[in-house]
């Protein structure tokens, strides 16, 4: 393992909804497909990519959207699917804040300009890194518009069948940059402490909390750091593992099931000590000091490596992102080379 500057995580979104007219953020035939092949392929439960809460919550305009009835309506298709298989449809709603407007990934990832973007947003008027548009400060009330969002988000995602929701605080977007001291310099009572750079992350998901079904769980998604300097005096200084193990003790009384433990994504060169699992030590911190069931995420690609995981006890869950990209089928080759039997679809298992 050895230290890499690594660009800002990529979601693992398709980029691929309908990207204007009254369609914008809607579902397509090519996520239905992508999804579809991955339930039929034995996965457990699938957590549809980031998907935004307002139209300038959205990363790119790719992005899926459940900011109108319309988008979840479309949504419902595919959840049915899911079950269909035995999989659980779960979904991950996002504002991705000062890091909104940008182009697909495929295509560079820059910046839109102001033809074919939007203003991006963020609690402080930091902009994400060089050539970056200045965000705009939030002020009180659109944080508290914001946190409406959150929850009218999860409301249409239960009306369309999704029976887990995940908050997307990570990865540097809006909820990551109000945790940050990186990207949060605000001195009202959203800023400076670090009871006030958590506040928007608990009403959001006191929000969410109050629209789901208390017998269905609620994810968080969070950066376990920021991989930036832990010296106070360095004006570099981010969000730090001990934030977020005292942050996941107040997760936990609000109502949070499990954290999605990842990290990075708030400042754009940090160095990051990349290698297999490299993730997984702050899952397991998280877990046995803060009490809160985790996910470990992060270059596990072997099923006996994420076997591991959980009998060791590192974490409750293993998520699969990039590696679910590459093979549909991951988790019925796992359960094969564990021993354990699976039932095929009968379209594919007469063949078999």
């Amino acid at each position: 393992m050895g230290y890499k500057v690594e660009p800002p995580p990529v979601e693992l979104c398709q980029y691929s909804a309908e990207p204007a007219g009254p369609a914008t953020g809607a579902i397509t035939d090519w996520h239905f497909a992508h999804y579809a092949a991955r339930a039929t392929g034995g996965t457990g439960l699938i957590l549809v990519e980031a998907t935004a809460v307002s139209p300038e919550g959205r990363i790119s305009p790719g992005d899926l959207g459940l900011w109108n009835d319309d988008q979840a309506a479309a949504l419902g298709r595919l959840t049915a699917f899911l079950k269909q298989q035995g999989t659980v449809p779960g979904i991950q709603i996002a504002h991705a804040g000062r890091k909104a407007s940008t182009e697909r990934p495929w295509l560079g990832g820059r910046p839109l300009d102001s033809a074919e973007g939007w203003q991006t947003l963020g609690p402080s008027p930091l902009p994400f890194d060089e050539g970056h548009p200045l965000p705009q400060e939030l002020t009180k009330q659109e944080i508290q518009d914001i946190v409406g969002q959150f929850a009218a988000a999860a409301r249409r995602a239960r009306a369309a069948g999704f029976e887990v929701v995940e908050v997307h605080g990570a990865h540097g977007y809006l909820i990551n940059e109000f945790l940050s001291p990186h990207s949060n310099h605000r001195t009202d009572e959203y800023g400076g402490s670090f009871e006030g750079r958590i506040r928007f992350a608990l009403e959001v998901v006191d929000a969410v909390r109050a629209e789901w079904p208390d017998e269905l769980p609620v994810f968080f998604r969070t950066s376990a750091t920021d991989w930036l300097t832990e010296n106070p005096e360095d004006p570099r200084q981010g969000w730090t593992a001990d934030d977020t193990v005292r942050l996941a003790g107040e997760l936990r009384a609000h109502g949070v099931d499990l954290l999605d433990v990842s990290t990075g994504g708030i400042a754009p060169k940090a160095a990051i000590p990349v290698g297999p699992g490299y993730q997984v030590p702050f899952a397991q911190r998280i877990r046995q000091e803060a009490g809160l069931p985790t996910g470990a995420v992060g270059l596990i690609t072997e099923p006996r490596q994420a076997e591991k995981i959980l009998a060791d006890g590192q974490a409750d869950a293993v998520l699969l992102g990039r590696e679910l990209l590459r093979d549909p089928f991951w988790a019925r080759r796992a359960a094969a080379e564990l021993g354990v039997r699976t039932t095929l679809a009968p379209q594919y298992a007469w063949a078999s």
